[in-house]
């Protein structure tokens, strides 16, 4: 997905927003601000918003000397998670349709992202649960599942790690990988983190070698490579993914709440729709 001029004052707020919570030196917020003015002053340079987003995190960490602004966003994250895991398990186990409902709790756990909002409203998260898919192509999923032996889900904030597991549970019979960042960007996940949120118990947990808040196959490592394509399965989650991921070789299953405008008419929904869509992307086969 390209960049779109929507997307600059978002990266704006994200420097700002970054440069307040690791320093309270007014003096280098403005030095972070009058750099990053200079990066997007050249987004033309940039292929998408996630790696724009990465350039000034670059600049955050190399004023402040903190390697992980979003450190205590992701630990609060993951404690907001882990407290309503136990309503969202009890929701699940009422449900006949185990995998759908799984993909569901997986893509509710995709509000907690800081590119959005440092505080998310969780309040309803009950309504938010049963809130149907304004897009769902599991049917395709399902039968492609008859004969998978692999699957690969490519992780995105550190929140939502938590709901993950309760897919990941959905495919005990598959060889399952769970891929995340390589180093800290915002608050996405990294192995760190998804260790922390116990998915080692049913998934391989690799990084993808790239540290952009998405994925850029030209800078991933052979590891992730050979498990992107290999896989005969492979679920994308958020936005910054499907940002990085929407013009794929391979087809993928994206699975994301839709937070954006602009991300809502490129995939021709709602903003706040939850959507889990196959995209054949390259691949005239898929």
């Amino acid at each position: 997905m390209p960049l779109f001029l929507d997307c600059l004052p978002c990266v704006l707020r994200g420097a700002l927003e970054a440069a307040r919570m690791t320093t309270d030196d007014k003096t280098l917020q403005a030095q972070i601000m009058a750099e990053t003015i200079q990066v997007l002053s050249h987004y033309k340079a940039y292929g998408s918003a996630p790696e724009l987003a990465r350039a000034f995190q670059r600049i955050v960490k190399a004023h402040t000397g903190n390697q992980d602004p979003y450190a205590f966003v992701k630990e609060r994250d993951m404690q907001t998670a882990l407290r309503l895991l136990p309503a969202i398990q009890k929701r699940l186990q009422a449900k006949d349709d185990r995998l759908y409902w799984a993909l569901k709790a997986a893509a509710i756990g995709n509000m907690l992202d800081s590119a959005v909002s440092l505080t998310p409203d969780m309040s309803r998260i009950d309504t938010e649960f049963e809130m149907p898919f304004a897009v769902c192509d599991i049917d395709r999923m399902l039968h492609t599942l008859k004969t998978a032996k692999t699957l690969l889900v490519i992780g995105d904030n550190t929140g939502e790690t938590v709901f993950d597991g309760l897919l990941l549970k959905q495919f005990p019979n598959l060889r399952l990988t769970y891929a995340v960042r390589h180093a800290p960007v915002l608050n996405d996940a990294t192995v760190k983190e998804a260790v922390a949120s116990g998915l080692a118990a049913y998934a391989e947990i690799i990084s993808t070698g790239c540290d952009v808040p998405g994925v850029l196959l030209c800078e991933c490592s052979d590891e992730f490579l050979e498990r992107f394509f290999g896989a005969d399965i492979v679920i994308a989650k958020g936005q910054g993914n499907y940002e990085t991921l929407s013009g794929s070789p391979r087809g993928i299953y994206h699975l994301l709440k839709v937070k954006c405008p602009v991300i809502a008419r490129v995939m021709n929904v709602q903003l706040y729709d939850y959507v889990f869509q196959y995209n054949a992307g390259c691949d005239a086969n898929a």
